[in-house]
């Protein structure tokens, strides 16, 4: 019976839902560290004919563009968070103030879900005696532990997802022949984003070749922009 239950956690615990929260931030800010970094090291090598400023400035960009998206999403994820506690404390209020009406609302959701209104209210009157808050919080607000926001989590993954695609252009820019340099670290990117793109479809269920196909395109798209203000406004240094 045991060996049965935990089965079945397990299974519950592989659906692709259950990676959302992680696997978005992380994507996130390993695409961003490969797709910034790679264009401003382009912009640069476009414009220059030494190897130094592209280092620095990929160096640069790297750093900064890491703890700006740890900042970023941590900031954005707490003001998430900030507005769930909120409608958990009014959640709790209301409960304490007219139970009555919270009992009818919960068991209108279920009716609304397909359940007959005996049935409805008999539902509701059994998960507010079990736990009131935690049945509202999950029907009413729609919030449980796979959705709610986790700001140090978030802030983490992308923070150091950034780190990990940042470095790979730099590798470039430190290692490859300097001539034709913002070709090879064009190249490059678009190798990392598709494998990063084919890994995060295969991590998170969807379809690898349109994810492939989008990160190809928008990643084309900005280091050719990016490229072509470095040929328009480059000089030598």
């Amino acid at each position: 019976m045991t060996d049965k239950k935990e089965e079945i956690d397990d299974y519950l615990d592989n659906h692709y839902i259950h990676r959302s929260n992680w696997l978005r931030a992380a994507v996130l800010g390993a695409n961003d560290g490969i797709l910034s970094t790679a264009s401003l090291a382009i912009g640069v090598a476009a414009a220059s004919d030494v190897r130094e400023p592209i280092i620095l400035a990929t160096l640069a960009g790297l750093v900064a563009g890491a703890l700006s998206m740890a900042a970023g999403e941590y900031v954005s994820v707490s003001s998430q968070t900030d507005i769930e506690s909120a409608d958990i404390e009014r959640e709790k209020q209301e409960l304490k103030e007219m139970p009555e009406v919270e009992l009818k609302r919960l068991a209108e959701i279920y009716e609304k879900r397909g359940l007959k209104k005996e049935t409805a209210l008999i539902v509701a009157k059994e998960l507010t005696e079990k736990d009131a808050l935690g049945a509202h919080i999950r029907d009413e607000l729609g919030l449980n532990e796979i959705s709610q926001a986790k700001p140090i989590q978030a802030a983490f993954a992308s923070g150091a997802a950034f780190t990990v695609g940042g470095i790979l252009p730099l590798l470039v820019a430190l290692f490859l022949p300097l001539k034709n340099m913002e070709y090879y670290l064009y190249v490059f990117a678009i190798i990392f984003l598709i494998i990063l793109g084919a890994l995060a479809a295969k991590t998170g269920g969807s379809s690898i070749g349109r994810a492939i196909i989008r990160i190809t395109f928008w990643g084309t798209i900005a280091m050719g922009l990016t490229a072509l203000v470095g040929y328009l406004f480059g000089v030598s240094v």
